[in-house]
């Protein structure tokens, strides 16, 4: 059995025109955006891995329901959701058109999980405290798309970042400069 991976991700927006004119994406069009994005996930991330997405998987759920289908399809891993601010209804409620994919659990608003001997909070929004932050833990988020730095072992890891660069990150990725 090969070793799984983890990796981390958030903000990918995808079929979202207008991110292109609000966010440092240097991308000519959504499709283009969605595209390398696809290409990027997968060539870092394998079929057996393990995958969190910290939220705002797509924009105009309804609209785009079929694109943000055939795009989850394509993107490798076991996949987590950890709900954002764009994958719910007006009501608050998961969004059907992202409930019904095939993700590896219940998508939820927060996560922990365990990577390289370390324990991982993951949730869209960034906190100032989070659980066994005293002891080491790392704490994980997007939404913010850069504009709000970490604090300790937090940080954004929005698509967007510089070191991010629109690919999935593992956890040493990630944490290079702050552990």
């Amino acid at each position: 059995m090969a070793f799984t991976r983890k990796f981390y991700i958030a903000d990918t927006h995808f079929c979202h025109e207008r991110i292109l004119g609000m966010q440092p994406r240097p991308f000519s069009t959504i499709s283009e955006h969605d595209e390398a994005i696809i290409e990027r996930w997968n060539s870092v991330v394998g079929d057996e891995d393990i995958i969190y997405h910290l939220g705002d998987v797509a924009f105009q759920l309804n609209k785009h329901a079929d694109r943000i289908r055939e795009i989850f399809s394509r993107l490798k891993g076991r996949k987590y959701l950890i709900i954002g601010n764009h994958d719910v209804t007006a009501k608050g409620d998961l969004h059907p058109v992202l409930a019904e994919l095939d993700w590896a659990t219940r998508p939820e608003h927060a996560m922990r999980t365990r990577d390289g001997g370390r324990d991982v909070y993951m949730s869209h929004y960034a906190a100032r405290t989070w659980p066994c932050q005293h002891y080491g833990s790392v704490h994980f988020y997007g939404h913010s798309h850069g504009r709000l730095p970490g604090v300790g072992l937090s940080r954004d890891v929005g698509v967007d970042l510089p070191d991010v660069g629109f690919t999935p990150r593992s956890l040493d990725e990630l944490t290079k400069g702050i552990i």
